[in-house]
C-alpha cells in the first residue's frame, strides 16, 4: 500500500526534492516547531559538499550556542563503559562497542542529507557545544549527489578520525530506472510483482541492475576499509513503509530478501567485512493484526547486527514501541534509526536499550528548541563525539 506523505514532509520534499518523514497512518500532525531566538541556527557550510582538509572535528564541549555552559561538560561526564579492543577488526571493534553500551549509554547521532541543504552535523555542535557521536550520510539518488559521494565519505571519515561512528544509508532509485532519478516517481514508486521476482532471482535482469548499483557504492566502503574504518549501513530502510519502491513487501520473498541479496553481495562477493548491518523498520501500526508487524520483515538473525526503528507516526517514543522492539530484537542492540524530534533525557533514561538516536537533518532544528537539543546532548548517559573512546 502506498502511504500518504504528511503535509510537513511534503513541504520539505517540494522545496528540496529529497527524503523526509513518510507517514504510515495518514496522520498529518507534526510536533510544534521551535521558534524565535530559541530555534537552532543551521550552519550553511554544505554538509561535505567540498572536500574537507581541516583537522578531525572535535570540540571542548565548553558551552552551547549562546555561550552558556552545558549541563555537563566533557570533563565532568563519565567515559563510555565499553572501549574498543585493539586486537579486533574494525567491524568487530565497532560491534563490540555498540553491544557494550546497550542498556547503559546512547550515542547521539545526526544525519546529513543533500550537500546543498547545509551541514546539520556541525549545526549540533553550534547549538550544544558537542558534535554527535554518530555521523550520518546517504549515497542518495540525484545526479549531483551521486557525484558528491567522494566528498560525503571524506566528511564522514573526518568524523571517525575525531572519534565518531560513520553511519550510511542509500535512498536508491528503482532498478527499472537509471542510477539517478527523481524523488516522487523514483524513490517513491513501486515495482510490479513480476519485476520484484526478477529483482530477487539470481540471474534476473533487474537482479543484475541492482548489483550494478551496489558496485557503484563498493569503492566507498573499500575506501573506508583501506583506512581501517568500519561503518554502520542501513539498506532498504523502513522495510515496512510501502511508499518506497523496496518497502512494504512482507515475508521471505519480500523486502527482507532484497536486504539478504544486498548483504551477501557486499560481504561475500565484494569482501566488505567492515560493515555493521542495521535492519530498519518504521513505527507503522498494522490494523490487520493490531500490532507492529516487524517480524514479517526480519531478514534473519545472521543478516543484521542492530535493529532500528524510525519514529514518524507523531506519537513519539512510546512504551509499546520500545517493548515491541525489545521483543523482536531479543538480546541484540536496538536503535532509533531516524527521528524528527530528539528523545528527552527522561525518555532515554526510561528506555536505556537504545544504543543510538539519529536526528533527521533539518527536522531537529525545525521541531526542537536549542534548549531541548542541548538537554538531550548533555544528558548523563548520552555519548557525544568528545566522549567517545577513539578507534
Amino acid at each position: 500500500m502506498h502511504r500518504a506523505v504528511p503535509r510537513f514532509a511534503l513541504l520539505v520534499l517540494l522545496s528540496a526534492g529529497c527524503s523526509g518523514p513518510l507517514s504510515g497512518t495518514g496522520d498529518d500532525t507534526t510536533p510544534e516547531a521551535g521558534t524565535g531566538d530559541d530555534a537552532a541556527v543551521l550552519d550553511g557550510a554544505g554538509g561535505g559538499s567540498t572536500a574537507d582538509t581541516s583537522p578531525p572535528r572535535a570540540h571542548d564541549g565548553a558551552s552551547g550556542a549562546d555561550g552558556s555552559p552545558a549541563s555537563l561538560d566533557a570533563g565532568d561526564r563519565p567515559t563510555p563503559d565499553a572501549s574498543p579492543d585493539a586486537s579486533l577488526t574494525p567491524r568487530q571493534k565497532l560491534l563490540a562497542f555498540i553491544q557494550g553500551i546497550s542498556g547503559k549509554q546512547t550515542m547521539a547521532g545526526e544525519h546529513n542529507r543533500e550537500s546543498s541543504q547545509g551541514d546539520f552535523i556541525t549545526a549540533m555542535d553550534t547549538v550544544t557545544g558537542h558534535y554527535p557521536a554518530l555521523w550520518g550520510g546517504d549515497f542518495l539518488f540525484e545526479d549531483s549527489e551521486i557525484k558528491n559521494r567522494p566528498n560525503m565519505i571524506h566528511n564522514l571519515m573526518s568524523g571517525w578520525d575525531g572519534g565518531a561512528v560513520v553511519s550510511l544509508m542509500y535512498h536508491a532509485c528503482p532498478p527499472t530506472q537509471g542510477e539517478s532519478c527523481g524523488w516522487d516517481g523514483g524513490v517513491l514508486s513501486s515495482l510490479t510483482d513480476a519485476q520484484w521476482s526478477d529483482l530477487t532471482t539470481e540471474g534476473g535482469m533487474l537482479n543484475g541492475v541492482w548489483k550494478s548499483r551496489l558496485d557503484a557504492i563498493v569503492p566507498y566502503f573499500q575506501t573506508l576499509k583501506d583506512a581501517g574504518i568500519a561503518a554502520t549501513f542501513r539498506p532498504q530502510h523502513e522495510m515496512n513503509q510501502g511508499a518506497f519502491w523496496w518497502g512494504g513487501r512482507p515475508g521471505a520473498g519480500g523486502t527482507s530478501r532484497l536486504f539478504q541479496i544486498t548483504h551477501d553481495y557486499l560481504v561475500n562477493t565484494k569482501g566488505l567485512d567492515n560493515i555493521v548491518w542495521i535492519w530498519s523498520v518504521q513505527d507503522i501500526w498494522s490494523s490487520t493484526d493490531n500490532s507492529f508487524d516487524f517480524g514479517l520483515y526480519d531478514p534473519g538473525d545472521g543478516y543484521w547486527d542492530v535493529m532500528a526503528l524510525d519514529f514518524y507516526d507523531g506519537a513519539g517514543f512510546t512504551t509499546p514501541k520500545y517493548q515491541a522492539m525489545l521483543a523482536q530484537a531479543g538480546s541484540k542492540p536496538i536503535a532509533i534509526g531516524e527521528c524528527e524530534v530528539l528523545p528527552t533525557p527522561a525518555e532515554i533514561a526510561a528506555q536505556p536499550r537504545w544504543v543510538y538516536f539519529m536526528g533527521w537533518a533539518e527536522l531537529i532544528q525545525n521541531n526542537d528548541t536549542n534548549a531541548q537539543i542541548t538537554a538531550t546532548y548533555t544528558a548523563p548517559s548520552v555519548l557525544t563525539q568528545d566522549r567517545m573512546p577513539g578507534w
